[in-house]
């Protein structure tokens, strides 16, 4: 365990940059406040997300979506905490699942914070906008990712080796 503990590192440097990105943005932009980056492309948007991805749960109550959140958040840490720190986890599963930890851990914080998640980042594609989103958002999909081609690339090892599914 001893030996696993630095890894410790990646979901806490992705908590770290989730809160500074946050922690900048909401000292440089008022709330629906925009900074163009790129024109047509990439703007800085500040908004709050009360609910889940893409806004989902967001007309649940205050004290619905709190409970639903703390029992999600403290099953999901424990899971993925149990994934990251076993002994065997492959190298590409312990870095996928310490970016979704630190992704977790970032937008968790910010609903006990605020009661939401702080958003920004706002991009549009030839006339299509999309979600705004944060990095602790980008830290849970890049995370999930590559957690979803490590088990991909495992079991297509395991086949070509001629080792029988696991149900």
């Amino acid at each position: 365990m001893i030996r696993r503990l630095p890894w410790l590192l990646l979901p806490a440097v992705a908590l770290a940059l989730d809160w500074l990105s946050k922690a900048w943005i909401l000292a440089n932009l008022p709330v629906h406040g925009t900074r163009t980056v790129i024109a047509g492309f990439f703007t800085l948007t500040l908004g709050y997300n009360p609910g889940a991805i893409f806004g989902t749960l967001g007309g649940l109550s205050p004290l619905q979506r709190a409970v639903l959140f703390v029992v999600a958040g403290i099953a999901a840490v424990l899971y993925f905490g149990w994934e990251f720190l076993k002994d065997g986890t492959p190298t590409l599963q312990r870095v996928a699942l310490g970016l979704i930890l630190g992704g977790a851990l970032g937008n968790g914080l910010d609903r006990w914070r605020h009661g939401a998640v702080v958003d920004f980042l706002d991009f549009e594609f030839f006339g299509w906008h999309y979600w705004t989103f944060n990095l602790a958002d980008s830290f849970i999909v890049c995370g999930g990712v590559l957690l979803g081609l490590g088990l991909a690339w495992a079991a297509l090892r395991q086949r070509r080796a001629g080792v029988p599914a696991q149900d």
